[in-house]
């Protein structure tokens, strides 16, 4: 069974560009820094060659990772987002019925919440109190201070 990776296209061609850098900037800064070491003689006492090398190492566990999710890269596509329900890609305003605050939030895959940009993730306790509610539900929320109910006011695709 395949794990996927639900991603938006902004968040993937971000993925992607970052894996773009550690391939070509980061591996010749690095290839560098290990040529710089070697000129300095005995590699067997050389700390700068062995931090080099160990760099070297995390950059490529680091690249293999990137390249492995990836792979897996479902892309979200929010025309085609049902905004009858809060699901993946939706932006729902909500009231806390406890103070009587409305909020805003877009429910986006986990590798891409944000809560400045009110981003939340799917898998977050509230995302997941949200997901499947439609307009007019109240949604019991389990957060670290205590369960917090919402009413559901809007879902929109943005």
């Amino acid at each position: 069974m395949a794990d996927y990776t639900y991603m938006t296209k902004e968040g993937y061609e971000k993925l992607k560009t970052e894996l773009d850098v550690l391939k070509t900037v980061k591996r010749q800064e690095i290839a560098a820094a290990i040529a710089e070491a070697r000129e300095k003689g005995d590699l067997s006492e050389n700390a700068e060659y062995k931090a080099a090398k160990d760099e070297q190492g995390m950059l490529e566990m680091k690249i293999s990772q990137l390249d492995g999710k990836l792979a897996q890269v479902r892309l979200l596509d929010a025309s085609q987002v049902d905004a009858s329900k809060v699901s993946l890609l939706t932006t729902v305003r909500i009231k806390n019925l406890k103070n009587d605050k409305e909020l805003k939030y877009t429910i986006v895959p986990e590798s891409e919440s944000d809560i400045k940009n009110k981003k939340i993730s799917s898998s977050s306790p509230v995302g997941e109190g949200l997901l499947g509610k439609k307009v007019g539900d109240k949604a019991e929320v389990q957060t670290p201070r205590g369960v917090i109910e919402f009413e559901i006011l809007e879902i929109t695709v943005e």
